[in-house]
């Protein structure tokens, strides 16, 4: 009786695992750019999400000409009032063509604010194509924009070739004061200024539809950028999102995800690199050692591997040899 019993509950668990199965369907299939490089024409387009909500994706990818340096996921909320837009992408053309599909998605309606969530220049070099008026980051975030944009436009007029064409940086005006909850048109949404990728991380989370825009601190399916990075509190903050029980996560790079499992993937690879350079640190290794063993099978297969990798070690052992000789 007693086998009967655990069979029977055995079966019942089961049952209830096929029948949540099917809610992995509601994670939209995102529609991806189509960049065509002759035209300078990057494709964009819409996908509606759960509240209101809209992503434009870009490549799961690092910068380049075939993909119009277009590697960010941008979007909006549509209400009956107007439009909210996040993120402008890396260009004037992107920024333009950004917004004539919005106009074609919201039927024109007036954009109401267009928020940078960090100070990284996929984030607000499309801001040319927007009322001044509208541009919004936070403090500590409009700060880093101002001082580093002109190296930004540099870099990328470099990188990014013809793409760039007629790309100045326009700076937020508008500061965000991030709070438990702040209202987006007729939304009410939970914004929260965390850090660790950047000093100024803006994440947007809407308890409603329980859609969340992680922003630069969650990356998916691709190895992480740190040209700002401090991986001790970005490991924190990423723990304060899982708490927050995403139902689909919008990270600034990568696909999609359902629930936590972006944040998780980014947890585990930034764990395992603090760990990593705080070992080899202790262990007196050279930083090409370090790239030269590079990072375990499981995140050999992100994109920007092993490119970004190599990266993250330039950018973030240094401190770490400093810390382990007794340095601050």
């Amino acid at each position: 009786m007693n086998l009967f019993k655990a069979v029977r509950a055995i079966f019942a668990a089961s049952t209830f695992i096929v029948l949540v199965a099917p809610a992995l369907a509601e994670l939209p299939n995102v529609a991806k750019p189509t960049p065509d490089k002759a035209t300078l024409d990057y494709g964009l387009k819409a996908t509606k999400l759960a509240g209101g909500w809209y992503v434009i994706a870009g490549a799961n990818d690092d910068f380049s000409q075939a993909n119009g340096c277009n590697i960010i996921n941008t979007g909006f909320y549509m209400d009956d009032s107007g439009v909210y837009v996040i993120n402008t992408g890396t260009s004037r053309i992107y920024g333009e063509q950004q917004r004539t599909l919005i106009n074609s998605v919201s039927k024109n309606k007036p954009v109401k604010q267009v928020v940078a969530l960090n100070l990284h220049p996929d984030y607000f070099l499309g801001n040319q194509a927007y009322p001044k008026e509208a541009l919004a980051a936070t403090k500590l975030t409009m700060q880093g924009i101002k001082a580093e944009a002109a190296l930004y436009e540099t870099n990328l007029y470099r990188l990014c070739g013809d793409w760039m064409k007629g790309t100045e940086s326009v700076f937020p005006v508008q500061t965000i004061l991030p709070g438990n909850f702040n209202k987006l048109g007729d939304k009410t949404i939970q914004t929260l200024e965390l850090k660790g990728h950047t000093d100024s991380d803006l994440v947007l989370f809407d308890p409603e539809s329980k859609v969340m825009w992680a922003g630069g601190l969650v990356f998916y399916q691709r190895i992480v950028t740190t040209p700002h990075a401090q991986l001790k509190p970005w490991i924190e903050s990423l723990k304060t999102l899982q708490a927050m029980k995403p139902k689909v996560v919008v990270p600034s790079h990568g696909p999609l995800s359902w629930g936590t499992e972006a944040i998780d993937q980014t947890l585990d690879y930034l764990s395992w690199l603090d760990k990593r350079l705080t070992d080899a640190a202790n262990m007196g290794e050279e930083m090409n050692d370090v790239m030269k063993k590079g990072a375990p099978e499981r995140f050999r297969n992100f994109a920007a591997y092993p490119a970004e990798f190599y990266r993250n070690v330039t950018n973030l052992y240094p401190l770490y040899e400093k810390q382990a000789l007794g340095g601050f």
